[in-house]
Order: structure tokens, then sequence, then C-alpha cells
């Protein structure tokens, strides 16, 4: 370390480092405008200028590197002078009216101007070549209120290495243009916005549409991050993959997800479709970069987990699958005694029973339940039990979550005969490899994944003919484009905007469903769907099975817990009942594994948090 000083103050500075930066670090202002921590300084604003004991002229702090003993003055009457007219200078070509801008109250030259204490009054203003454009899909140009910083030209060229921006001279000024002209997208701009984050005016500034969309800028900015419901840190993890760093990468993911490998593959991409670069062109696809870290990441996350010492207290939480499994892997972490209660053969829940092998392979998520086994949380198969029994038995605290493993039939005639199945009896049975006989055709009820899920393993166990029909159009299918195209490449006959009015069945067996084709179809703010149908459009669709894929609830016969519309009503995850907290689909019904692991995440927390009541 050296040391200088700066206005009668002895501060310390490395060696090397500017005299500006030192200052800064010392808690010593002084104005600057070029110059910004991420980026190369260049001196070029003329507003960080010192003058240096024992040295002719004006410096400029940015560029001057410190050496020992040096003596500096950051105010004189020359460098109060000489300041004021670099920034009258920026000042002619600048617009006069600052409330108009959207940095206004934020805005670093604003915060200058008052500092140094100038107007434009004093110079005569030069016209502004008022180039404005918002056709670019993220961010706003407005190059009206540039004052040639060059912070955007240095972050695109010297940090993110593309380079799209430069200086250019057009009718005897100099401006900041894209270096092949036209938008943005046309110079291979990555929209990453660097330029945007550093300009220190409003002269490159995102679009207000899409703040007021997410609500906060940090959510615009990243709202990858945002949009998925464990908010996990993605543009962390991509970077870490990015730079060949796999085992960083997965350490990120598992920071809120002990399912890494398992989202790689089945998690329905929430952060994708928020992903900024899809106003571009296309989303990034983070859910193969985090399989790209899932299969090539080390164990270095675990010589990071920490856990905290033993509370003394137990907590026991029914249900084994991605939301009691996270919550039990969190609450072991925080030093709680955990154990899982699972009324099935295995643990996993609708990861087990629910998702096909071909889509999650078994021992994708049996290698991360054996991690979260790891962790201290002990497991209880064909263990089947109520809050209150264990309550009886001296738990200290009960989560439930139990996800929605009960498959629901449509209200309509004919809805029980033989040879009619729902969507999680046939997937579990698959799964237990006890394959309920289809015959040679199958018709199946709903459009959505799960719907998909089930053609694909009828398919792979030899039905000849598989048929869907749902109410949505094509377009409006709740299930992946994905599954849709698989379905599709392997026959299944699709049939859209289709209502259903009852089954029969005929003397050799076979079932048939009367259809009638949808007008409109529309939800009221009750969630009950308002169905319009076609007159005189009725049909038969025929097939020796049906299986109703239509939606699924909670099984919570005998649990004493108030419920509504078949689901656990929670105050942040408290039940009803004292000590006992509910979490995943048995309180919001089906939504999605990441949803489910947010869920048991966030209920962890708050047993952790209500402990010193118990």
């Amino acid at each position: 370390m050296i040391k200088i000083t700066i206005d009668n103050k002895i501060i310390a500075a490395k060696e090397g480092q500017s005299v500006l930066s030192a200052a800064l670090e010392a808690g010593v202002y002084i104005p600057h405008l070029c110059h910004h921590p991420s980026l190369p300084d260049i001196g070029e604003c003329k507003l960080c200028i010192v003058e240096i004991e024992g040295r002719d002229g004006i410096h400029t702090s940015c560029t001057t590197p410190a050496e020992d003993g040096m003596v500096i003055r950051t105010r004189s009457e020359r460098i109060d002078s000489l300041r004021k007219l670099s920034m009258e200078l920026m000042l002619a070509g600048h617009p006069s009216e600052c409330t108009a801008c959207p940095k206004y109250g934020q805005c670093e030259f604003q915060s200058l101007i008052q500092y140094i204490g100038v107007s434009d009054t004093r110079l005569r203003k030069v016209p502004s070549n008022n180039l404005y454009t918002e056709e670019n899909p993220l961010f706003v140009r407005d190059l009206g209120r540039c004052v040639l910083c060059g912070r955007c030209v240095r972050a695109c060229e010297d940090v993110r290495g593309v380079g799209v921006l430069g200086f250019k001279t057009r009718d005897g000024r100099t401006e900041i243009s894209i270096r092949n002209g036209g938008l943005l997208a046309d110079g291979d701009c990555r929209f990453c916005g660097a330029c945007v984050e550093v300009c220190p005016t409003g002269a490159l500034h995102d679009k207000n549409e899409l703040l007021r969309s997410y609500g906060t800028k940090e959510s615009a900015l990243v709202p990858c991050r945002s949009k998925c419901p464990a908010h996990t840190d993605v543009p962390r993890y991509v970077a870490y993959v990015r730079e060949g760093d796999f085992s960083e990468a997965l350490a990120v993911i598992r920071e809120k997800a002990p399912f890494p490998h398992t989202l790689s593959l089945v998690c329905m991409r929430f952060c994708e479709d928020a992903c900024r670069r899809g106003c571009v062109n296309e989303a990034i696809s983070i859910r193969d970069i985090k399989r790209i870290a899932a299969e090539n990441g080390t164990d270095l996350w675990k010589s990071r987990a920490k856990s905290s010492p033993s509370t003394g207290r137990k907590v026991s939480v029914i249900g084994s699958g991605p939301a009691g499994l996270t919550a039990a892997y969190y609450l072991a972490r925080k030093g709680h005694t955990v154990d899982v209660y699972e009324k099935l053969p295995k643990a996993g829940g609708m990861l087990r029973y629910g998702i096909p092998g071909y889509r999650l392979p078994e021992e994708v998520f049996e290698s991360e339940i054996e991690d979260i086994l790891q962790a201290g949380v002990r497991l209880h198969v064909n263990s089947p039990k109520t809050p209150q029994e264990l309550l009886n038995e001296g738990t200290d605290a009960v989560l439930v979550a139990v996800g929605a493993h009960k498959g629901i039939r449509l209200p309509i005639e004919g809805n029980d005969l033989p040879n009619t199945y729902t969507a999680v009896e046939y997937l579990r049975n698959a799964a237990l490899g006890s394959i309920t006989g289809l015959g040679d055709s199958v018709l199946i009820l709903g459009g959505g994944n799960v719907a998909f899920d089930v053609a694909g393993v009828a398919h792979r166990n030899g039905i000849k003919r598989i048929m869907m029909a749902c109410l949505e159009p094509r377009d409006a299918m709740t299930a992946g484009k994905e599954e849709i195209e698989e379905g599709l490449g392997y026959g299944l006959e699709l049939y859209n905007g289709k209502t259903f009015l009852r089954v029969v069945q005929n003397e050799e067996g076979k079932l048939s469903v009367l259809c009638r084709d949808v007008a409109e179809l529309s939800v009221d703010d009750s969630g009950r769907m308002n169905i319009v149908p076609v007159p005189d459009s009725d049909q038969w669709l025929t097939a020796d099975s049906v299986i109703f894929a239509v939606g699924q609830k909670p099984e919570l016969e005998g649990f004493e817990l108030e419920q509504n519309r078949g689901l656990l009503v929670v105050n942040g995850h408290r039940s009803s009942v004292e000590k006992v907290f509910a979490c995943g689909d048995s309180v919001t019904g089906t939504l999605s594994i990441i949803h489910a692991i947010a869920s048991g995440r966030e209920a962890a927390s708050a047993i952790d948090l209500s402990r010193r009541g118990w």
C-alpha cells in the first residue's frame, strides 16, 4: 500500500490504482462522468481534473496512477473554472428540460450540474440532432440527451466484447452510432443491457412499458429470475456454464432447488417464457443449460451447504413429493429432526408416479432424493399418516405436502363405466408396473401435459390407436409445444374444440363419447368455465377405453383441516390447526414441479421462524 494526500487528507491507495479510484474508495469525492468502476478510464469528460504538487498543469485523476507521497488538490479557482466550462460545453447540446426525461431524479448528469453549479445560459445552445427511436425491442435511444461520455461504447467493446457501438462524425458533429448502421439488431447487438446500465443520462433507457409490466426495475431487467417460482439466479448459473464452470453453476441452482437434474428435464420453463432475448428473436434455452450443469457439475455444492446446530425440535412431513422433500431438506439444514411419511411404496410423489420414465428416468430423481436423505432426513414409506396422529405422537410441527394424487372425472353420464380411468390412476399403475388394459384404442379427454404423458405411455405400451379430445383450440392448448409435436409424430389423433356430454358402452364393451363442437370458450371471475356449443354439431368418438385427463386434487380424507373447494386453507402456510402447516398442490391445486419446490422452501422457512412458539 502507498499513501497519498488529497485535500490535506492522507489516504491509502493500492499500487497502480488511479487517483480517482483511491479517492472514491476513501470517501473523497472528485466529480466525474466518463468514469465507471466497471469500465476502462479514458479521461474524456475533464471533470475529474486535479492539481498535483510539483507537477505543472491540470491532470485527469482517473488516468493518473497514485504514487507514494503524492499531494493532490481537487478544488481551486482554476480547477473550478475548467470544470464549469466542461459542463457548459456538454450542456450546450443537451435539452434544458429535465422533468420530461425518464431518468429525472436518478440522473448522474443532473446531479453533477447541481454539484458544480452551472447552467446552460452562458453558452449558445447547439441544435440537437433529435435522433430518437423506440424501434429497438428492449430500450429507447434518445441521442439528443447524449453527452458523449463514451461509457456505452466501452461497455459494449471492452466489457462485453461485442463492439456494436462506436463514435461517428456526421455533418461535422460527433455522435455515438451503431457501427453497421440501422437498428441495434442489425449490428449484432446481444441486448445484454450493459450500455443502458452505464449510461449517465437519459440517452439510453429501458422501455417504460417493460418496467411497468414487472413492477420493479430489477424484475424487469432480470425477468427470467423473477418469473421463476423459486427465483433461481438464472443469469449467474448461465454465466458459469458459459465459462465452463459447471460445478459453480450447479451450486447456484441448488441454492434454491434440491432437484436440479430433475428440473433440467421436466421444468415448465417459466424463465424462458420471460427471457428478454425472446423480444429480440428467441429465448435462451435455459432449461438445456441447466441440464449441462446438472450432468457435468461435481458435488462442490456439498462443501458449501451449511447446517445449523440441532434445535431439539421434530418436524413431520406428510408426503414425499418435490414440495415435501424440499421442505424436509431445508428444515434438516436448519437443525430440526425431520421425518417424512409416504403412504406409497417409494418416495418421489408425482416425480415417480405422475411423470413417465421416458421423460424423467427414475435414477435421476432417486439420486437427488438420496442427497436429501443424506442431509439427515428420515424416510418412512408405506406409512399413511394424518396430522392429528403425528401431533399425538409428540412431533412439534406437521407439514402436509400430499400433492394432488386423486384424478378428476368429468361430471357427465357414464363417467364411471368399466374401462374408464383417470390419468392419475393410469400413470400410477404404469409406474408400479401394473399397466391397465386399454384394449387396442384409447380416447383421452383433456389437452394438458398430463394428457400427453398418458398418450406417450399408451403409445410405448403398444396401443394401436390413440385419440385425444379437448375443449381448447390447438393454439390455446396448455400442453407444451414439444409434447404436442411429439404426440402428432407417433400418430396421435387430436380433436380440438370439443365439449363432452356423456359416455355410453355398447354390447361389445366399446365406449363412445358424445361430443359437441365449441363455438366460444371463456372463464368467469369465479373460475367457472363458460362453453357456448355449436348447434347441431353432435358427434361420437369411440374407443376401447376412455381416460379422463382433466385435472386432479389432493386426497385429504381424515385430515380434519379447513378446506375450500377441495384444497387446504392456509395463511402463510399455516393451516386451521395449530402447529400444522401445508404447501404444494394440496394448497394451490396442480401447478408445476418448480412451483411445488418453491412452496416447500417457503413452508420450511415459515415452520423454522415459528419454532419459538412451539
